[in-house]
């Protein structure tokens, strides 16, 4: 019997040694070529970058500051990103653990009452513990000691996961900071659009008055009968036009200033801002630098390149699932059937160790398909790093382009501006001596309006460009 199990245990350590000289599958390579970054996103070469520059630094209106501020500390999204990181951190505690040997103590009490007229019950029975004295029937058990278990981390598949899970851990913190990037972006647009809507709101209240005086004077021209009814009502249509228009703007205003108390995390109230003149407000200059400062400089990129590490040291704990594992098992303690005798030395005292290595054998299969998602994975994490990197620079050179394009804009639509009040007062004069018809006053103060909120629109465009392109090349998160 006892020659019997040693062939047993020969040959299944021999089965295992067999098994670690197998190979596991290979790892899967991309086909596709990594992209080349181009040297530069116009013809400039420069390397001084605006993504350097601190958000307190680029953003200099302090009502606009003390606004991130306040985004910064209560942002629901951004709070449950810190405690994403919090959770990734807690990973790689509970993956350093498995590195250490698991220690632990154990007692235990019981009682067992076997068979007289079985093997286990007759030696009992014969046995005497002390002279005249058997063994107590039933049998009370009682036991004290401490054990320990360790995998023995051969193939590295512990240390690669405790490698994976730190890699995690630095990707949720450049997901934190691509989370701040686009927060302190959001709340600077939505800060602008709400000087827009202010500065749109206080043109069409000026545009209502010129309207209501020039009502009047046509009013005082029917008197005299230099005009008819139909101009009258033209004019009132086009005063009621503006005083509606004004009410419109007004929702967007308490609709944008609650976008912004929501990015806040705070209940709808009234944003403190800034009453200067949008169209006074010159955009702050943006050195894009060389695209290749976009792998330092945004979280994005850096977020899924640290994915990219973590997903090949996982396919490494995969691919060592093929091989044996080594573990070893110990124990100490104290064991008796008395309290009386629990701490007999040596009578009483129990130790064992043990050594146990284990190879997959029937579950090769699942092993497998384990290894082949795990490299799959990796993949995906590749191509997401590649994509991650061509939007990027195509999100740089777009905005780059609208931002000259609409500077061009702008010069234009303010000499349309410039132009139709001019014309304006031009119109009112002809007017007034009969020399033009109403229709014309009245399409001439119309243009005039639209023209300067699109005037305002375009100033909004300009300075939310710039911001733009502020957190498209990583500027914010420092």
């Amino acid at each position: 019997m006892y020659k019997t199990k040693c062939k047993l245990y020969v040959m299944a350590l021999g089965g295992c040694l067999m098994l670690t000289e197998c190979k596991a599958p290979a790892v899967a390579t991309s086909t596709a070529s990594n992209p080349t970054v181009p040297g530069s996103f116009n013809t400039s070469t420069d390397t001084t970058n605006t993504a350097t520059v601190k958000w307190r630094q680029f953003f200099t209106d302090p009502k606009l500051a003390s606004l991130i501020d306040v985004a910064l500390q209560n942002n629901q999204e951004l709070n449950i990103t810190l405690q994403e990181i919090a959770i990734a951190k807690n990973e790689i505690r509970t993956r350093k653990g498995e590195l250490l040997p698991t220690v632990g103590i154990r007692a235990g009490a019981g009682v067992e009452k076997v068979g007289r007229y079985t093997s286990q019950g007759a030696g009992d029975a014969s046995t005497e513990i002390a002279p005249g004295v058997e063994m107590p029937d039933p049998l009370t058990d009682f036991t004290i000691g401490a054990y320990a278990n360790w995998e023995v981390d051969v193939w590295k598949k512990l240390r690669s996961a405790k490698k994976a899970a730190v890699a995690r851990y630095l990707s949720s913190v450049e997901g934190k900071d691509f989370v701040m990037t686009n927060l302190i972006a959001e709340v600077a647009n939505s800060y602008y659009e709400l000087l827009a809507l202010d500065n749109q709101l206080a043109i069409v209240k000026q545009n209502i008055e010129l309207q209501q005086n020039a009502l009047e004077v046509v009013k005082v021209q029917k008197e005299a009968a230099k005009t008819t009814e139909l101009a009258v009502q033209k004019f009132q249509a086009e005063v009621l036009k503006s005083q509606s228009l004004q009410f419109d703007l007004a929702q967007q205003v308490t609709e944008t200033e609650n976008k912004i108390n929501q990015l806040l995390g705070r209940y709808p109230q009234h944003v403190d801002r800034s009453t200067d003149d949008l169209l006074g407000m010159a955009p702050a200059i943006v050195s894009s630098g060389v695209p290749s400062q976009l792998l330092a400089n945004r979280p994005d990129i850096k977020q899924a390149e640290l994915d990219l590490a973590a997903a090949k040291l996982d396919v490494k704990v995969a691919r060592a699932e093929f091989y044996p594992s080594l573990g070893i098992s110990a124990g100490i303690g104290y064991q008796a059937f008395k309290t009386s005798y629990l701490f007999r030395t040596p009578e009483s005292l129990l130790y064992s160790l043990a050594g146990d290595l284990v190879a997959p054998l029937v579950n090769r299969n699942a092993i497998k398909a384990a290894f082949q998602s795990a490299n799959a994975r990796q993949l995906q994490a590749l191509y997401n790093y590649e994509r991650t990197i061509l939007n990027a620079y195509t999100e740089v050179v777009n905005q780059l382009s609208n931002s000259d394009n609409l500077s061009k804009s702008y010069a234009l639509k303010a000499q349309q501006v410039d132009a139709l009040n001019t014309s304006i007062s031009v119109s009112n004069d002809l007017f007034r001596s009969a020399r033009v018809d109403y229709f014309e006053v009245l399409m001439t103060q119309r243009d005039a309006l639209e023209s300067k909120l699109e005037l305002i629109d375009t100033k909004k465009a300009q300075l939310m460009s710039v911001v733009s392109l502020y957190r498209d090349l990583g500027g914010g998160w420092k």
